[in-house]
């Protein structure tokens, strides 16, 4: 049993010094904490209504009475109550729940105000940044960092991708009839051998989960490289995105704001099945009303969707149902709620919950596999240093390391050609893989299709990103290391292979989302 396990254990070690285990390991020793850290906190957040609001009764809970006063009655009624009180979003919440107040937010001063929806009295006050829930969101988006820690958390999703896919490769057993082994823990072991397989059955069954948090994590972090992308596949202009979200109202001298009234009245006109969930009110003089309209039942917490106002002529400036692709959409209705679950409800936040602690648990499984290994490692270089007074460097690894290949180019080429039929076949798996994620995750729910397009649309814009470094990557490769005999043939092998996943992706990503098979 001894001499077994330590077989494996040096096959393991073995395959760990192939590329993908060393991108499995470093990224899980450079970035393994904040990732662990990033899910805990996101694990968290899943029912960060359900936290807040019983941390805080006095401010949300109010006792319901006949009929809740609508939006174009109630700003009035506030601002005449409250002449001071500044209002830049007003929360109106969920039109089911009559025990929910009112919520208006001033974003210079970060206070909250909680407005009773039946009289229009202000029943609380806070500044919303102290809270609980509003720490926990912070810590999980930028860590407490100003500026840089943003991108921290959303790179630190990005490794998390990479940790998962190089974490599947590094499990794939070489015989199928491994494949029992490698997907149970064996009890009747010792604890490094049952550590060792914690490690690889909770990171295969979490695997389809978590891809996909990280995947929308780094989504909503770049969405301003996201977004573009998005609307550029879908064949609309990339400056149309910023020129929608960014309009004006037609201020003159002699323009006169139109009371809310009218342009609640023109929100409704435009998306009659929805209800107002929320609206920005304008900042300055050009300013425009950014009116939140929550209709349908899928997901579970209703589609979101967008209208920009003009505050003097009612003109409706934007569109999300209408201005919007449809994969547009689907990044506002659905990634937040794919993030953190609360698109099918209860069971897909359940799945989450346990997915966020997953990154903790194999960041722990993982160090103690790694620990040992590297200080005997450390100890053996210390020793050898102490015999000879230099590294030990063995002449059998030496000779057994292979050259490096350097192929002219056209033998690059071929080289090219060959690669990228591979990669046609490789695209397809990982596409098929990619559906049955996203589906996986909403099966307890019976949401199947949408999560799963999402999966798909969304691994495309993580496709055309990594074709582009794969491209940059075989230009300077070609145009600076070739001609000095220096190029690499595995730089050609990168690109040919992105190229063909390229070609995939925007293949299925044009027949799902630019065909009229809408479901967003």
């Amino acid at each position: 049993m001894k001499s077994e396990t330590n077989s494996k254990s040096l096959n393991w070690a073995k395959h760990q010094k192939r590329w993908f285990g060393k991108w499995h390991l470093y990224i899980g020793i450079i970035a393994g904490a904040i990732v662990a850290f990033i899910g805990l906190t996101g694990s968290i957040l899943v029912f960060q209504d359900e936290i807040d609001r019983p941390l805080n009764p006095e401010l949300f809970e109010v006792v319901a009475q006949k009929q809740k006063i609508p939006v174009e009655e109630i700003v009035p009624l506030i601002k005449k109550n409250n002449p001071t009180l500044k209002i830049d979003y007003l929360f109106l919440g969920e039109v089911k729940n009559p025990n929910e107040a009112y919520s208006i937010t001033n974003l210079k001063t970060n206070e909250q105000t909680f407005i009773n929806p039946y009289n229009g009295k202000i029943s609380g006050k806070r500044i919303y940044t102290s809270s609980f829930i509003r720490i926990v969101t912070e810590l999980h988006r930028t860590l407490l960092i100003p500026v840089a820690g943003r991108y921290i958390c959303g790179l630190a999703s990005l490794c998390l991708l990479i940790l998962t896919i190089s974490g599947l490769r590094l499990w794939i057993p070489r015989k199928w009839k491994q494949l029992k082994a490698v997907l149970t823990v064996r009890f009747s072991g010792s604890f490094k051998r049952q550590n060792y397989d914690w490690h690889n059955s909770l990171g295969f069954y979490s695997s389809p989960i978590v891809a996909i948090l990280s995947l929308t994590g780094f989504s909503i972090t770049f969405s301003t490289l996201v977004i573009p992308l998005l609307f550029l596949l879908s064949g609309k202009s990339p400056q149309g995105v910023a020129k929608l979200l960014g309009a004006k109202s037609a201020w003159h001298a002699q323009a006169v704001p139109l009371p809310l009234k009218d342009i609640v009245a023109a929100a409704k006109e435009k998306m009659p099945n929805g209800y107002i969930g929320g609206m920005a009110f304008p900042a300055d003089k050009t300013g425009t009303y950014r009116i939140d309209v929550v209709s349908g039942n899928l997901p579970r917490v209703g589609k979101r969707e967008m209208l920009i106002v003009d505050q003097y002529t009612g003109k409706t400036l934007l569109n999300s149902r209408k201005d919007f692709p449809n994969v547009g959409n689907a990044y506002l209705s659905w990634l937040t709620p794919i993030h953190y679950g609360s698109f099918g409800g209860r069971p897909t936040q359940i799945i989450a919950i346990v997915a966020g602690l997953m990154p903790l648990a194999l960041f722990i499984t993982g160090f103690i596999i790694w620990w040992p290994r590297y200080k005997k490692q450390k100890k053996g270089k210390k020793k050898q240093l102490v015999l000879d007074g230099q590294p030990e460097t063995p002449v059998a690894e030496k000779e057994l390391k292979p050259a490096k290949i350097r192929l002219p180019l056209p033998k690059l080429g071929r080289y090219f050609i060959i690669q990228f039929k591979s990669g046609f076949k490789y695209a397809g798996i990982i596409l098929a893989v990619s559906f049955i994620m996203g589906a996986l995750y909403g099966l307890p729910s019976g949401i199947i299709i949408q999560p799963a397009i999402f999966v798909v649309a969304f691994s495309c814009v993580m496709v055309c990103l990594n074709f582009i470094c794969a491209l940059l990557s075989e230009i300077f490769n070609i145009l600076f290391l070739l001609p000095f005999k220096k190029g690499s043939h595995k730089v050609t092998k990168y690109f040919a292979l992105s190229t063909a996943f390229l070609i995939c992706y925007l293949a299925v990503y044009m027949l799902l989302l630019n065909t009229g098979f809408e479901v967003f």
